[in-house]
């Protein structure tokens, strides 16, 4: 239950804030007031290596002032209902856990689109998008199994809550690794992946919530 409330309570306040950044494409910008548009980077040691459509270019990780990442549109999954797929599921793990379910619902729309076979370029497998080395560690044998990879991806964004006690950070961990979390002093990491993902759950964590909340006031107002 306290992990409910810290993600309820954390995204009352700061989800607004994540519907109201609208970033056009994916920038580097520099402190010279130079902004890049980028396809992707490598961070190397100092340096960042920068994948441009032109080509590449490496820039002093001093010479960055920030990093804008690319928010596409993309349909938000609808709420957690008995039509979802693998609705029972969900809420059994997140019962089991103490999760909020809805979350665990958005995670599953983001990771996977809810295809339990899916299998992405890093080898995650699943509705949850495990890697096989954290499916081992989590005592998933079947990664491919909705059940065991529900339950094993629940278990593992709770541990990941517990240790950061703070949904943002969770998340960046869940997508980067905890790792790279650390490493980068507990904040997100500066990847434009990592950020997409945080951002695309928070939005469809935040609209989930928010229309919760209106619907419980019509009902109540009724």
């Amino acid at each position: 239950m306290a992990i409910r409330h810290m993600l309820i309570s954390a995204f009352a306040v700061g989800a607004l804030l994540a519907f109201a950044v609208r970033a056009r494409a994916d920038y580097v910008v520099l402190r010279s007031g130079t902004r890049l548009e980028v396809t992707g980077y490598e961070i190397l040691g100092d340096r960042y290596r920068l994948h441009l459509k032109g080509g590449t270019a490496e820039v002093s990780v001093e010479d960055i002032a920030g990093i804008e990442p690319e928010e596409v549109f993309e349909p938000l999954p609808e709420p957690l209902n008995d039509k979802t797929p693998f609705e029972k599921i969900i809420r059994a793990a997140a019962d089991r856990y103490g999760v909020d379910a809805d979350l665990i619902h958005c995670v599953i729309a983001v990771e996977s689109n809810f295809n339990p076979k899916a299998v992405s370029s890093k080898n995650a497998r699943g509705l949850m998008q495990l890697l096989p080395q954290t499916a081992a560690q989590l005592g998933v044998k079947d990664a491919f199994d909705p059940e065991q990879n529900v339950d094993g991806g629940t278990r593992y964004l709770r541990d990941l809550l517990k240790k950061y006690s703070n949904l943002t950070l969770a998340l960046a961990a869940y997508n980067a690794g905890p790792e790279r979390v650390d490493q980068y002093g507990r904040r997100v990491p500066p990847y434009l992946e990592t950020m997409k993902y945080v951002q695309r759950i928070a939005k469809s964590y935040a609209k989930i919530k928010a229309d919760s909340e209106q619907q419980k006031a019509k009902i109540s107002a009724s």
